[in-house]
């Protein structure tokens, strides 16, 4: 059991990354507040010293002597602080995927909990090594695959668990957008410039950023594996490094097949990820654009629609929910259920209690799960072979 006393205060909870100019970490600021469980205390915020530092005193006000020039000085005034001196109990890491291994492993190592933005890492050799630091260390690991968070997510999750629909035959997935329909990346947009970038981003473009949150999300709600898949990998703008548009057919473990589409190409498309599984039974329809609703289709019957905070859906589903029914919760309560489940997570740890069999975030698994994922499609798309296993988590 810890000595740290955490069950009657908020966590206190550092950043890395985030800074001026990125769109990500002030979402998750937003949804780690939200609920009165967390506080901002410290942070690095920028790869520039000075400028991370003048972020966090003039737009977080944050005290001076918490407001860090590189994660490494933040990690270790944090550690010498301690509980007495009011230390985080845990980092949020918001950077551009390149950095997400060694400030995991640093805060780990130092003691922290982590939070993390996906992709975990950029290779599944990184998320393999940050499993294993993840289990020598019993800290929580918290990985933010955002669409998870939502009650009608939750909902699905717990249809398909219960066997409502029957066997699981065919899955479809879909995320398209069309933010980088042109070449913005060299008219020095932020979000464009590091995520086209392979040495900040990785080998994966469009495939990491919206592709993994696909690939999660089908997991999430049918605990299916994927067993093979052949994959098509595109880059559609001339002098783009990273891929911007990709399709993969998979196969699972329990024979079912599955469609996988992701393209930051499709013209008119703003954030509109879908997907449908269909069993033997009926099938469950979700649309991110619409999320507090769930569609039920069931063979020579009437067209069923679940809506958020109604007492008929499942518990998880329910306490996922801030608002009564008709008032539209969304993108930032997901987050915010996000971290309320770390938040939970973290105060058992520290109190000595036994964990959930099956926490209701993601882990460090899910972390693995989405490198392999990521290198298989890549491995596939490059190979001569139309189907190929998938690499082993």
């Amino acid at each position: 059991m810890s000595d740290r006393d955490i069950n009657g205060r908020k966590l206190r909870m550092g950043m890395v990354g985030g800074g001026e100019g990125a769109f990500i970490g002030a979402v998750h600021r937003r949804a780690a507040l939200m609920d009165g469980q967390i506080e901002l205390v410290a942070g690095a915020y920028d790869v520039d010293p000075e400028k991370g530092r003048r972020y966090g005193v003039d737009v977080l006000y944050l005290d001076p002597s918490r407001s860090y020039g590189s994660f490494k000085e933040m990690a270790r005034a944090e550690a010498a602080l301690g509980e007495a001196g009011g230390a985080i109990d845990f980092v949020s890491i918001v950077t551009p995927n390149h950095v997400h291994f060694p400030v995991a492993k640093t805060f780990l190592e130092a003691g922290f909990h982590v939070v993390c933005e996906k992709p975990m890492t950029i290779s599944l050799d990184e998320a393999q090594q940050l499993r294993e630091i993840v289990e020598e260390t019993g800290k929580i690991f918290c990985l933010t695959h955002t669409y998870t968070g939502y009650p009608m997510v939750k909902q699905a999750r717990h249809m398909v668990a219960a066997g409502q629909l029957g066997e699981v035959m065919k899955i479809v997935v879909e995320y398209p957008q069309d933010w980088l329909l042109t070449r913005v990346e060299l008219e020095g947009v932020a979000q464009a410039v590091w995520r086209t970038d392979p040495r900040q981003s990785g080998p994966a473009g469009s495939l990491g950023d919206i592709g993994t949150h696909c690939a999660n999300l089908v997991h999430y709600i049918t605990g299916l594996e994927v067993v093979e898949l052949c994959a098509d990998v595109r880059v559609c703008l001339p002098g783009r490094q990273l891929d911007d548009d990709v399709t993969v057919m998979m196969k699972y473990n329990n024979g079912a097949h599955g469609v996988l589409m992701i393209s930051q190409v499709a013209a008119g498309e703003e954030n509109h990820l879908k997907i449908r599984v269909y069993g033997d039974k009926c099938s469950l329809h979700w649309d991110q654009e619409h999320p507090n609703h769930l569609t039920v289709k069931t063979p020579g019957e009437p067209v069923k629609i679940y809506s958020r905070g109604q007492d008929y859906l499942c518990e998880q589903a329910r306490t996922a929910c801030r608002v009564p029914p008709g008032h539209p919760e969304a993108f930032i309560e997901a987050f915010g259920n996000i971290y309320l489940g770390a938040a939970s997570a973290i105060r058992r740890a520290e109190s000595g209690r036994e964990q959930p069999p099956a926490p209701d975030y993601p882990d460090v698994m899910d972390g693995v799960r989405g490198m392999a994922f990521i290198e298989s499609v890549i491995e596939n798309a490059g190979g001569e072979c139309k189907w190929s296993p998938f690499f082993k988590c």
